[in-house]
Parts: structure tokens; C-alpha cells; sequence
């Protein structure tokens, strides 16, 4: 059983899929571990380190492998040099991908896409979202602070007083948490915003004020799986001008909302942005799925008459070291499944809930349910 760990082809991808911690434990499943040179050198993780914890560290690591590990979804140039029924496990970003997961399916691997892992307790220590969300949560914080330019808790000195900043978080999910408690550590005054009735009380929890039209809407407004329901024309008209009117007032927002496989909500328009101080930040963590904010744009700070709109792309990889580090052991714990320890070899379980959670494609095939091709009438 010979594991993959694959140098990622995006430049602007600095996680690696695995770690020396992670790759102790694959062997110990008994698989012969290679990496890619230079797989984990932007993670802060040399050659030498992997081969210290028992990698064989070549050229062609890919190249016989029955598994390969890889933060994002290959390319059909990666695809070519993968084995014919090798599993492929990355998060990949599957919602309008179509042409992209054919070629996975015509390549003949079987991928597994971590993102879509059921929200179940058994599964919880495989959710890359959660893990990666946290830290984008964390580092959305000190990238407006960054911006900020001024102090955010406030300081009383001999030569007068530094008023706290106040940040406002809009999206209370894992990444919104985060945020919240970072900007609460840093000594900001902190406010939040989320449509699920159950973000309240973990808002307040934080130590944040939470701001929301609570009418009935907003009562019902979660899925079973814990996910934001998208709201009607009225209510997101309410929320709005609630939002208007606070945002005025803020020196650093950080949004936050993602429904998987749609569009960004937009909430801040660029009115609200033309309301707002100069020297006020906003940081768009939706920036990759068109935007929370109206004026964002991906991959650049925005300047608009003084207020900077930070949208930055792929942000758990700005802090690449710590994202790889929980990344390797979503996808090791991953492994663990998939592996027969007794007989140290691949033992996959088709009919676990798991596995046909995250199955995309199969025998030549897409296999989710949710991704298959539709037939034409």
C-alpha cells in the first residue's frame, strides 16, 4: 500500500496534506509513504523533515500510488500521471465543477471530496471546514488589524486615552466564532450578526453584543443541518437596514457568510461602505464564491475614499503552517476508515455513511448523488 503526499500545482497554495506527524501514523497502518519534493517547503516543512519521519521523498511519488493526498482537487496535467483506480482525497470544491469532475471520472480515480464529510460526531475529526474555518476566522482578525492601522483595545496612557475599536462579525459559524474571540482577546468592543437563532447564545457566550431582527422568520431560520437558511426579500430588507445603521459605526467588519454551493450573500452595499469612516476595514471571508461585500475584490485591498476591503483568497493558507498541520490529521483520521489495520492494506467500505458522503467519482464514474450528470431529455 504506497500513500502519496503530492506537492499542490497552485501557486498560490502553500498547505501541504501532510505533516511528520502524519506521516508516523500512516506508516504505522503499513503504507509505504512518498512525497513530492518541496510538497511541504511553503508550510514551513523541509524534505529532510519528512524523511527524518520515514518518507521516501521522490520525483515520482505519485506515479504508483494507491492513495494520493492533496489539499486541492488535481488537474487533468496531475490526473495524467495518477495510477487507474488510485483514491485521490483533496478538498474539491465540486458545486459547478462539472467538466473538472469528469476528468477525475475519465482519469479513472476514485475521489473523495473532504468539504462534503456528513456533520455527524463519528465524522467530527475529519471536518476540514471546521478546521480550516477557524483559522480563517482567526486570521480575517489580524488582517483588519493589520489594515487598521490604529490600536484595537484601548489604552490609557499619560498622553490621553486610545478608544477601543469596535468590530462587528457578521456569519456566526465556526469561522465567525473565531473571529469574534480573537477580536475579544485583542481588547476590541465586539457585535455580531447571524440569522440562526442558536449563533445568539454562542455570541453571547463570547462576550459580543448580537445584533438581529429576532421576528418569527428568524425563529426557523436554521437546516437540520446547522446550516443558514436563505431568508425571504422582507426579512434580509429588515436585516439590512438593522445592518445599515450599525455599520456606521464600526472601524473593522469581518463577514463571513457561505451557504455550500451558492453564491455569497451580499451584505454590505457599497451605500454601506460609502457610510462608513475613512480608515475603516472590511474583511471578506466570501470573497472566493463572489463576495459578502459589493465592492470586494478577490485576490486585492480594495481602497474606497478611505475605507480598505480586504479579499484576500484562500486564507487558511496564510497561515499555511497551521492549516497543514490540522489539514494532515482531517485526512489522516480519514484514512483510518478506509484502511483494514489487521491486514495493512486499502479495505473500503462502500456501504459507511462516511464514504458515501465524500465518494465523487468511481470507476470511471461520478457517483455523488448531488453531482452526477443530469441526462439529457
Amino acid at each position: 500500500m504506497r500513500i502519496a503526499v503530492a506537492r499542490e500545482a497552485d501557486a498560490g497554495e502553500d498547505r501541504v496534506a501532510a505533516t511528520p506527524e502524519t506521516v508516523k501514523k500512516m506508516k504505522g497502518l503499513g503504507a509505504d509513504i512518498a512525497v513530492e519534493p518541496g510538497a511541504g517547503t511553503k508550510s514551513g516543512i523541509l524534505d529532510a523533515e519528512f524523511a527524518t519521519a520515514g518518507a521516501t521523498v521522490t520525483g515520482s511519488a505519485v506515479a504508483d500510488a494507491d492513495v494520493v493526498l492533496k489539499v486541492r482537487r488535481p488537474t487533468p496535467a496531475e490526473l495524467a500521471g495518477y495510477k487507474k483506480g488510485a483514491l485521490v482525497i483533496a478538498i474539491m470544491d465540486p458545486y459547478g465543477q462539472d467538466a473538472a469532475l469528469k476528468a477525475m471520472a475519465d482519469a479513472g480515480v476514485t475521489a473523495f471530496a473532504m468539504e462534503l464529510m456528513p456533520r455527524i460526531s463519528r465524522a467530527q475529526v475529519m471536518d476540514v471546514l471546521s478546521s480550516q474555518a477557524n483559522l480563517a476566522g482567526y486570521r480575517a482578525v489580524i488582517d483588519g488589524a493589520a489594515e487598521y492601522g490604529r490600536a484595537l483595545p484601548m489604552m490609557m496612557t499619560a498622553a490621553g486615552t486610545v478608544p477601543a475599536a469596535k468590530v462587528f462579525i457578521m456569519g456566526a459559524g465556526v469561522a465567525g466564532l473565531q473571529a469574534i474571540a480573537t477580536a475579544r482577546r485583542l481588547g476590541a468592543i465586539v457585535t455580531a450578526t447571524d440569522v440562526r437563532p442558536a449563533a445568539k447564545e454562542q455570541v453571547e457566550s463570547l462576550g459580543a453584543k448580537f445584533v438581529a431582527v429576532e421576528d418569527e422568520e428568524f425563529k426557523q431560520a436554521e437546516t437540520a443541518g446547522g446550516y443558514a437558511k436563505e431568508m425571504s426579500k422582507d426579512y434580509q430588507a429588515k436585516q439590512a437596514a438593522l445592518v445599515a445603521e450599525h455599520i456606521k459605526k464600526q472601524d473593522i467588519v469581518v463577514t463571513t457568510a457561505l451557504i455550500p454551493g451558492r453564491p455569497a450573500p451580499k451584505l454590505i452595499s457599497k451605500d454601506m461602505v460609502a457610510s462608513m469612516r475613512p480608515g475603516s476595514v472590511i474583511v471578506d471571508l466570501a470573497v472566493e464564491r463572489g463576495g459578502n461585500c459589493e465592492l470586494a475584490k478577490p485576490g486585492e485591498v480594495a481602497d474606497v475614499n478611505g475605507v480598505k476591503i480586504v479579499g484576500h483568497l484562500n486564507v487558511p493558507g496564510r497561515i499555511a503552517a497551521s492549516a497543514s498541520s490540522l489539514y494532515a490529521k482531517n485526512l489522516y483520521a480519514f484514512l483510518e476508515i478506509l484502511i483494514d489495520k489487521k491486514e495493512q492494506a486499502l479495505a473500503v467500505k462502500w456501504d459507511d455513511e462516511i464514504v458515501k458522503a465524500t465518494a465523487l467519482t468511481r470507476d470511471g464514474a461520478v457517483v455523488h448523488p448531488s453531482f452526477t450528470p443530469k441526462s439529457a431529455a
